[in-house]
């Protein structure tokens, strides 16, 4: 891949006439990769090195995923326990080391799910639930209920944007669910748009990290979000709503 100006070049590595402050991604044997820069005439940056696992390393992890999905397909344990028990073995059998595990953990993400999760507790306990869920009934009122569920991913879309899909989830699921029991409708399919719609963020760079993570190794804009997202998202919706 080569980058110029912040912009990356969609062309092959052969076709490109490398200039004057161009960034190049280079992939190889490291003991290979200064000859390789000599002979480019290029100047290394930065390494990063890709450590290649072994075999028993790889077994294990897949081993603990099969049994908590066993353990969770047959009933023995909740799907919370069942997942959190496979991710302290993960710790216990080294496959991850504790620090990358403190260091994957998003403080300002925690924090907003700790304040968060009282006001999704405050909406139900105040009636505010009651209030949203039974102005959008009104409007559920007139549609069938593919449309109804539409509604809903389509709400659950528009405000992950502007939060987070965990927080989105926290907001609109007792809305959802309100909305669905004024409706007559079971709950179930409703809550389930809320998370498929949390999880589909399209149109920013800001509603999730990957979006944020790609922006600059891709050489993406802002406009590019909704312009190639927005198409997607109703793709999404197609396909979601039965």
């Amino acid at each position: 891949a080569v980058s110029r100006h912040g912009e990356r070049l969609d062309r092959r590595l052969a076709e490109v006439q490398l200039r004057l402050g161009d960034v190049v991604v280079l992939q190889g044997n490291a003991a290979t990769i200064p000859e390789i820069l000599r002979e480019l005439g290029c100047l290394p940056l930065a390494e990063r090195a890709i450590l290649l696992g072994s075999v028993r390393k790889g077994v294990v992890p897949v081993t603990i995923l099969a049994l908590a999905m066993v353990a969770t397909a047959f009933g023995l344990l909740p799907v919370s326990v069942a997942f959190f028990a496979a991710a302290v073995g993960m710790v216990l059998f080294k496959v991850i080391p504790v620090r990358e595990v403190y260091q994957s953990l998003d403080g300002p993400i925690l924090v907003m799910l700790a304040v968060l999760i009282p006001v999704s507790d405050s909406l139900r306990s105040t009636g505010a639930t009651e209030v949203v869920a039974g102005e959008l009934a009104k409007l559920g009122t007139i549609l069938p209920a593919p449309g109804a569920l539409m509604l809903i991913l389509v709400a659950a879309m528009a405000v992950t944007p502007f939060l987070n899909n965990a927080a989105t989830v926290l907001v609109m699921a007792p809305i959802a669910a309100e909305f669905a029991g004024d409706l007559g409708y079971r709950p179930e399919a409703f809550l389930m748009a809320v998370a498929i719609g949390a999880g589909c963020d399209f149109l920013t760079p800001i509603g999730h990290q990957c979006n944020t993570l790609v922006m600059g190794p891709g050489g993406y804009r802002f406009s590019d979000y909704p312009r190639l997202g927005l198409p997607l998202s109703f793709l999404v919706v197609i396909v979601a709503v039965p």
